[in-house]
């Protein structure tokens, strides 16, 4: 059976690819809110924002996790972090590169917020942003 993509889902993906695409369905599903209204929306988290990176954190099992079943979360979080970096890089057109792995995870935040929050974004703009991510995944050697 197919993995379903809403918060619901125990199911929890370990590649950036993987990630990627349960991200672009799910955003499909929830639409994204910006300013006030960023937690409305369905299948929203009580934690995450209806938008791409909340998206991708609940792709990446924010949450999620069920209880009795173990998860890899050092593999999870490892292609959750590649997932953002080829997501910043696919929204900025170019590498999104920094001096150390803290600053980089900060730069691809600022990279995607700055992107999800552009008037008129739409979640079909997120999802194409996603798949084109999950697609650079499938060719990239982490």
């Amino acid at each position: 059976m197919p993995p379903r993509h809403t918060p619901e889902s125990i199911v929890i993906e370990d590649t950036p690819a993987a990630i990627l695409e349960w991200a672009a369905r799910h955003i499909e599903h929830v639409g994204i809110h910006q300013g006030p209204r960023l937690f409305d929306g369905p299948g929203r988290t009580a934690t995450l924002p209806c938008w791409p990176r909340g998206a991708l954190q609940v792709a990446a099992g924010h949450g999620r996790g069920a209880a009795g079943r173990t998860y890899d979360w050092d593999r999870i979080d490892r292609a959750r972090d590649q997932a953002f970096g080829l997501l910043a890089e696919t929204l900025a057109g170019h590498p999104v590169e920094a001096d150390d792995p803290a600053a980089a995870k900060a730069l691809n935040r600022e990279v995607i917020d700055r992107w999800s929050a552009e008037p008129g974004r739409t979640a079909a703009d997120a999802a194409r942003a996603f798949r084109t991510a999950a697609a650079r995944a499938e060719h990239a050697l982490f």
